[in-house]
This record gives structure tokens, sequence and C-alpha cells, in this order.
């Protein structure tokens, strides 16, 4: 099953669409220079803080921003629209991957799948490891990533060895194989030597600024991650159905790279970041007005599992739900009393 514009009976004016979908290196070069002026900026607190008790709001604040935007950025470069310039764009990508822990190859082809076949079970391989919809066990596991990096740390094993599983086949074409092969070793190899490097030479500054932010950052980026479409209909073609986009304030929407438009980024997902909002207006009232702020809609979503879990009705005033049942006209509140 496709889900695209099409599908999803969007209508956009192809010349309006050409002149959003035109890359530019310089928003990407902006972004990237702030990004790494922030993490100096928040960095230098958290090595200097270290022994202290002031280290832990400085590593927590540091940590969110690091794995947010490695997340987001690492997004972009996949589609190829983070910069005009092929090699800036695939040496980033490739930097960000590997903070935020995914060969590049994979994430590439594996985030392809997604976007062609969004929120299909089966067809989509960015599905939430927890079944859905979410309990309060399945969101608690989600937040923490632990299947994320089970999943992960288990490819960089298997793919290194060249031992790919049916699903990751289904998604590569087979010529590309020996090339995530490779650029899994690579990529081993870079974490493996920093770790021997950092013990021989006695660094602590890798934990500080690159392990444990990752880790402690995480739970922050899955629970952007999540609200790109917990809560919506899967398997059917319709993106307006199976997505959500939310407001949000500028610093989070900075540190996510506009992917709070998520709608409109799986609607036309070759317009580039900088181009989602002036894309959101022009698609108007074809759109569901967005969610409200990423805090209040992510507590409403933990809220609805919460009541999931105790057998109480799911359904939510504050946020906008979509089910599969709903859509077929099943007569099912959802709720498991």
């Amino acid at each position: 099953m496709i889900t695209n514009a099409i599908t999803s009976n969007i209508k956009m004016d192809k010349k309006q669409l050409k002149a959003l979908m035109r890359r530019s290196d310089r928003p990407g070069l902006i972004y990237l220079i702030s990004w790494v002026a922030l993490l100096v900026v928040t960095g230098i607190p958290v090595l200097l803080s270290v022994g202290s008790w002031g280290f832990v709001p400085a590593i927590l604040l540091y940590s969110g921003c690091f794995a947010v935007s490695a997340y987001a950025l690492s997004h972009e470069c996949a589609h190829g629209t983070a910069f005009r310039t092929r090699w800036l764009n695939e040496a980033v990508f490739w930097i960000t991957s590997l903070l935020y822990y995914e060969e590049p190859l994979h994430r590439r082809y594996s985030h392809a799948s997604h976007h062609t076949h969004t929120w299909i079970e089966g067809e989509d391989n960015q599905m939430p490891y927890a079944p859905i919809p979410l309990t309060f066990a399945g969101w608690v596991e989600e937040i923490l990533g632990l299947g994320l990096y089970w999943h992960q740390t288990k490819m960089f094993v298997l793919h290194s060895l060249g031992i790919f599983s049916d699903n990751v086949k289904r998604v590569t074409p087979v010529s590309e194989l020996p090339r995530m092969q490779r650029n899994t070793q690579i990529c081993v190899a870079i974490y493996v030597g920093l770790a021997v490097v950092s013990i021989y030479a006695g660094w602590m500054w890798p934990v500080y600024l690159i392990v444990l932010p990752r880790v402690l950052g995480g739970p922050i980026m899955n629970a952007f991650i999540l609200m790109q479409h917990v809560e919506m209909a899967e398997n059917q073609p319709n993106i307006v159905q199976s997505t959500r986009s939310f407001r949000t304030n500028w610093f989070f929407q900075f540190l996510y790279f506009n992917m709070n438009h998520h709608i409109e980024h799986h609607l036309f997902p070759t317009v580039p970041f900088h181009a989602l909002p002036d894309l959101s207006d022009k698609l108007g009232d074809q759109l569901p007005a967005p969610d409200p702020g990423f805090l209040s809609t992510h507590w409403e979503v933990l809220k609805v599992t919460i009541r999931r879990s105790l057998g109480r009705n799911d359904r939510s005033a504050k946020i906008r739900q979509a089910f599969s049942d709903d859509l077929t006209g099943a007569e099912n509140d959802r709720s498991m009393a």
C-alpha cells in the first residue's frame, strides 16, 4: 500500500511545489553552525561542572540539544535535502548517523520504506517496537529506546559479518548490501577505535560529550519521534490520518529541524526543512489544525496510554487521534473496559 500526497487526496500547485523543492546549502550551513555553537555553549558547562551537582542540569540540557538535533539532521540528510552540495550532505549524514547510532545506508533505505508505506504494518520498517496502540508499558519501552538500542546493536554485529535479515533485504537493493556491510564495518571500527584511544589516553570527554548525551538525550529525542505517528491510523494510505503535525516554540522547532510540520513532510518529502513552514501555509485548509505544543501533546499521549493500560476509555479530546477501524466505520471506542 503506497502512501503519498496523491493517495491522501492533497493537491499542490506544481510551480509552487517546484519552488519549495529548491535545495540550497545556505539554510543547512546556518543550521549546522548554529547547532555546533549551541553544543559549545552548553557543552563547556558540562566539562567545567564534572564532580559537582551542577553537572546534572548541565548534562541534561546539553543531552537534549545533542540527541534531538543529531537525529533531526541525520534524518534530513537521509533525504538528501539538508544541503544542495552532495558531498557536504553525505559528510554530515555520516557524522550525524554515527551520533544517532545507525549505519547511514540502512538509515536511508529503512526510512525510504517509512515514507513509501507510512504506518503500514509489515511494510513500514520504522514502526514502533512495542505493540500499537501503545499501553503505558509500551510507551516506556519506546521512550527509553530499548528496542532501538537492541535492534541497532544487533545489526552492527550481523551486518558487519554480511548477515542481513529478510526485512533488511526487502527494503535494500541487493547491489547495495556489500556497501552496507562495508559501511557497518567502518562504523564499528570508529566506535571501537574511539573507545580504545579514549581508554589509552585517559580521555573522558567522549563519555561526557557523546556517550552520556546520546543515552540521556535519547528519551527526549524518542518523545519527539513518537509524536510523529502515535495514536494515528495504521494500514491505510491517507497521510493526514496516519501522521501528526504539532505546534511548538521556536527553540524546539530549531532542534527538531522543522519536523513538527510532519504531515507536510510526509506529503512532499523532497521539500527541504527550511521550506516546510511555507509549504504548510500553502496547503492551508487541506490539512487539519496542528496539535498543541510538544509538551502538551506528549503529556496527553502519556495519559491516553495510562488510561488504556487501566482498561479505561482511551479517547482524547485534546489531541487528534485516528484509528483504522474508525475509518472503516467499525463501532469500537478502543476502550479496554
